[in-house]
C-alpha cells in the first residue's frame, strides 16, 4: 500500500484497526464514542416526527389525531426494518469480531434486499386497502380523511423506509455510527424544513407533512446506502443474497419485531380506547406518545451505541468487557432518566401545550398522562438494557420474552381492562403500569446475565 493512501473498507489493515478499537478501547470511552452518534440520530429522527405533530397540530384536533393514528403504520414499517436490521447487525458485529467478513457480507445483503421486498408488499397491500386500514388503525370518522391523506404517502415510502433501518444497523454494527448519524441527521433536518413548506405554502395540509417525511426519508436512505458502499466491511450485493441466512437473522431480530409490532398494536388499541372520549383524547395521547418517544429515543440511541460493543467483544470472547459495558450503561442511563423524569413532571403543561396551544382540553388530558408516564421512566433503563443485551448476545428466546413483555403481556391487557374500571384515567394509567411491570419482569433476567458474564457461565461457543 502506498504511503498516505486511504484504507479501503474491508482491507486487512482496516479490519485490524476496527478490531483493536472495539476490543481494546476503555469501555466508558468506547460506549460513549459509539453512543453519541446513535443518540444524535435517534433524537433527530424523533424531532422530525414531533415536527409533523407540531405543524399538523395547527390544522386542528382531527388532523393532529391523524398523525397519531398513522404513526401505528410507521411503527409497523419500523418493525420490519428493525427486525432485519437488528438481526443483521448483531450477527455482523459478532462475525467481524471473529474476523469473518465474507459471511458478514452475505448477511448484510440478505437483510437489505429482504427489507426492500417486504416493504414493497406492505406498500401495495396498504394502498389497495387504505380505507379499511385507517379505521383499523383507530381513526374516527372526523380523523379518517386526514389519516388517508397522510397514510397514502407513508405507504409509498415504505420499501426504502424499512431498508434504511437495515443499512443504518449495518453501519453501526461495525463501529461506523458517525456515518449513520450523517444520513439520519440530514434527513431529519430536511423534514423539518419541508413540513411548513408543503403543509402551508403549497397548501397540502396533512398530506404535505407525509410528503415531507417520505422525501426526507428517501434522501436519508440514499446517503446511508452510499456510506455502506464506501465504509462498510460487510458489503451489500445482490449476488451475495442467500435467503438461508434468514435462519440466522430472524431469531436475533425477532425481539425487535415483537417490540415494534406490539407497540404498533398497542397504539391502535390506545387510539381506540382514547377515541371513546373524543378527538381531544386521541390528540392528547398522541402528543404524549411523541414526547415520551423523544425521551425514549435518547435511551434507545444510547443503548444502540452499546450493542455493537457488546456483540463485537462477545464475538471476540471478551465477556468481562461486555459486563463492564452493561454496568456503565446502567449507571449513566438511570441518572439521565431521573433528570428527564423530573423535568417532564415539572413542565408537563408547557410541553403538551407546544403542540396544541390554547387547547385546554388536550393540555389537561395530556399533562396528566405525561406525569404518570414520567414517574416510572427511570425504571426503563434496566428493562431496555436487559432486553438489548440479550439480543446482542444472540439469546433470542429471552430477548423475545423481554421484548413481548412491555407492550404485549402488560400494556395490551391493561388498555383493555383499566378504561373499563377507571374511564379516561384508565387510558392514562395503562402505559406507566405496563412500564413498571416490564421492569419487574426484566430485573431477574438482568441479574442472571451479569452473574453469568462474571463467573464465566456465559461465553461464546468457539
Amino acid at each position: 500500500m502506498q504511503e498516505g493512501r486511504p484504507l479501503m473498507p474491508g482491507t486487512p489493515s482496516e479490519a485490524q484497526s476496527r478490531h483493536t478499537l472495539m476490543t481494546e478501547t476503555p469501555i466508558p470511552r468506547l460506549v460513549t464514542r459509539m453512543a453519541m452518534p446513535t443518540m444524535a440520530s435517534m433524537l433527530v429522527t424523533s424531532i422530525y416526527n414531533m415536527a409533523d405533530t407540531y405543524f399538523v397540530g395547527m390544522l386542528g384536533q382531527s388532523a393532529s389525531g391523524a398523525v397519531g393514528v398513522v404513526f401505528t403504520l410507521m411503527l409497523f414499517i419500523q418493525a420490519i426494518g428493525f427486525t432485519l436490521g437488528m438481526g443483521s447487525g448483531a450477527n455482523i458485529a459478532q462475525l467481524l469480531g471473529a474476523k469473518d467478513e465474507e459471511t458478514a457480507s452475505r448477511i448484510a445483503s440478505t437483510g437489505f434486499f429482504t427489507s426492500l421486498l417486504l416493504g414493497l408488499v406492505l406498500a401495495v397491500g396498504g394502498l389497495v386497502f387504505l380505507d379499511p386500514l385507517v379505521y383499523l388503525l383507530g381513526a374516527t370518522p372526523t380523523i379518517a380523511p386526514h389519516a388517508r391523506a397522510y397514510g397514502s404517502y407513508i405507504l409509498i415510502g415504505a420499501p426504502y423506509m424499512a431498508a434504511s433501518f437495515v443499512v443504518n444497523n449495518i453501519l453501526r454494527s461495525q463501529g461506523n455510527a458517525f456515518w449513520s448519524m450523517i444520513g439520519l441527521t440530514t434527513g431529519g433536518v430536511l423534514n423539518i424544513l419541508l413540513d411548513p413548506l408543503f403543509i402551508f405554502v403549497f397548501d397540502m395540509g396533512t398530506a404535505g407533512a407525509a410528503l415531507a417525511t417520505i422525501v426526507s426519508q428517501l434522501v436519508s436512505f440514499l446517503i446511508l446506502l452510499v456510506m455502506v458502499m464506501r465504509h462498510s466491511a460487510a458489503r451489500i450485493s445482490l449476488r451475495k443474497v442467500h435467503f438461508s441466512y434468514l435462519k440466522r437473522i430472524l431469531p436475533v431480530g425477532l425481539p425487535s419485531f415483537y417490540r415494534q409490532g406490539l407497540t404498533s398494536l398497542a397504539t391502535i388499541l390506545l387510539n381506540r380506547a382514547a377515541g371513546v372520549y373524543g378527538d381531544a383524547a386521541i390528540a392528547a395521547m398522541s402528543i404524549v406518545s411523541r414526547i415520551m418517544g423523544f425521551f425514549f429515543s435518547a435511551l434507545i440511541g444510547f443503548y444502540q451505541g452499546f450493542q455493537p460493543v457488546c456483540g463485537f467483544n462477545y464475538g471476540a470472547g471478551l465477556t468481562a468487557r461486555v459486563r463492564q459495558a452493561i454496568l456503565f450503561c446502567l449507571r449513566v442511563s438511570t441518572i439521565g432518566l431521573c433528570i428527564i423524569a423530573a423535568l417532564a413532571i415539572a413542565f408537563a403543561e408547557p410541553l403538551v401545550g407546544l403542540f396544541r396551544q390554547g387547547d385546554t382540553e388536550v393540555i389537561a388530558i395530556g399533562a396528566r398522562a405525561l406525569r404518570l408516564q414520567a414517574a416510572v421512566l427511570p425504571t426503563m433503563g434496566w428493562a431496555v438494557i436487559t432486553n438489548m443485551a440479550h439480543q446482542a448476545l444472540g439469546m433470542s428466546a429471552k430477548a423475545s420474552l423481554l421484548a413481548i413483555g412491555r407492550q404485549g403481556m402488560f400494556f395490551i391487557p391493561l388498555i383493555l381492562l383499566l378504561p373499563l374500571l377507571f374511564g379516561l384515567t384508565g387510558v392514562q394509567l395503562a402505559q406507566p403500569v405496563a412500564d413498571l411491570c416490564s421492569f419487574l419482569l426484566a430485573f431477574p433476567f438482568g441479574l442472571s446475565l451479569l452473574r453469568g458474564l462474571k463467573d464465566g457461565s456465559i461465553r461464546r461457543a468457539s
